[in-house]
C-alpha cells in the first residue's frame, strides 16, 4: 500500500460521499479505490466507513481520522507551494462558477482580459449560472454566492461587497398605479418577484425601531435578475432589486426608488473555496482581482 496515496483517496471518498464519485474525479479504477481503502482500514484495523448498496458514510473513527489527515494534506499541500514557482507566477486552469446577473453587471466580466493579461499563465473557465452549485463534487476551485445569509457550511468564505436592495419600477407603472407611501401599500401593487431569492414571498422594512413583513405574490416569477429588472423598465410593476443590478437604470431615469425611508434586505457576494488547501496562487489573485473590482460597488 502507498499511504500517501491511500490518503488521498481516502479524503476524496469521504468528500465526495461515494466510492464511484471518487473513481471518477482520481480517474482510478473503482477495484483501485476499493483496494486502497480496504488495505489503509487493515492497517489502521478498523473501519472507516459504514457501506449500503446506496451510500457511503464515516464511521466515528472514520470522522477523527478525516478531521487529521485532512489537515496533514493541507500542510503538505502549503509545504509544496511555498517552494514552487506557483506562488509568485499563477498557472494552470481557474474553474469558476459565478451568478450570471452580478458577472455581468458589475466590473467583473468587462475586466476578466485584463486580470488574463496580468497572469498569461492562467486559463479561466468561467461558468456564469445561478443556480448554487456543489464546489467539491463538480470540481470547481471557487464558487462566487450573492445572498442574503449565508449559510453555515465548512467551506471558507471571504466577504467581498454587500449591496441594499431597494423597491423601483418605472416612472410610466407609477403614473399608472401611484407610489407606494408605506410598505403595507405594496399588496395593491403589481410585484415580480425574483425566484431564486430568500425573500421571494415576504420583504421585511426596517425604519428605527419599526419592523414591518409584507407578504408579497405576483403574476410575473423569474429566476433572473436581469429578466426583473427588463420588466420593471417595461413598466411591468415594481420589484425588490439589489441596487447595484439597477444602479444604471435609476440614473438614466429608466427607474425611479420608492419607500426610500425604509431600510431592507442587504445582498452580499463571497467568494467560497473548500479549504484553504485550495487557495493555491491562482485562487488567491482571482479573490483578490474580485475584491478590488467589487469594492467599488458597495
Amino acid at each position: 500500500m502507498d499511504r500517501f496515496t491511500a490518503l488521498n483517496i481516502f479524503r476524496k471518498v469521504a468528500e465526495l460521499g461515494g466510492f464511484a464519485a471518487a473513481s471518477r474525479r482520481l480517474r482510478l479504477s473503482p477495484s483501485a479505490i476499493s483496494k486502497n481503502i480496504s488495505e489503509l482500514e487493515a492497517y489502521l484495523g478498523m473501519r472507516l466507513f459504514n457501506r449500503t448498496t446506496r451510500r457511503v458514510s464515516l464511521t466515528e473513527a472514520g470522522s477523527l481520522y478525516y478531521e487529521q489527515v485532512t489537515r496533514i494534506l493541507d500542510d503538505l499541500d502549503a509545504a509544496d507551494l511555498s517552494l514552487g514557482p506557483l506562488q509568485q507566477s499563477p498557472s494552470g486552469t481557474l474553474r469558476v462558477s459565478a451568478p450570471t446577473t452580478l458577472t455581468l453587471l458589475t466590473p467583473v466580466s468587462r475586466a476578466v482580459p485584463t486580470f488574463l493579461e496580468r497572469h498569461p499563465g492562467l486559463a479561466l473557465d468561467l461558468r456564469m449560472e445561478d443556480r448554487r452549485v456543489n464546489i467539491v463534487e463538480e470540481g470547481f476551485d471557487l464558487a462566487i454566492r450573492a445572498v442574503d445569509v449565508l449559510e453555515d457550511s465548512s467551506l471558507v468564505a471571504r466577504k467581498l461587497m454587500t449591496t441594499p436592495h431597494v423597491v423601483c419600477g418605472a416612472p410610466s407603472y407609477f403614473d399608472r398605479a401611484g407610489h407606494p407611501h408605506a410598505p403595507a401599500d405594496l399588496q395593491r401593487h403589481n410585484i415580480v418577484q425574483f425566484t431564486l431569492s430568500g425573500h421571494s414571498d415576504e420583504w421585511v422594512f426596517h425604519r428605527g425601531a419599526q419592523s414591518v413583513r409584507v407578504a408579497v405574490s405576483g403574476r410575473y416569477k423569474v429566476t433572473s435578475s436581469l429578466a426583473v429588472r427588463d420588466a420593471l423598465c417595461a413598466g411591468f410593476g415594481l420589484s425588490l432589486i439589489p441596487w447595484v443590478y439597477v444602479k444604471d437604470a435609476v440614473e438614466r431615469g429608466l427607474l425611479r426608488i420608492v419607500l426610500d425611508d425604509w431600510s431592507t434586505v442587504e445582498l452580499s457576494v463571497y467568494a467560497i473555496y473548500p479549504s484553504r488547501r485550495q487557495l493555491v496562487p491562482k485562487v488567491r489573485a482571482f479573490v483578490d482581482f474580485l475584491a478590488a473590482e467589487l469594492s467599488s460597488q458597495s
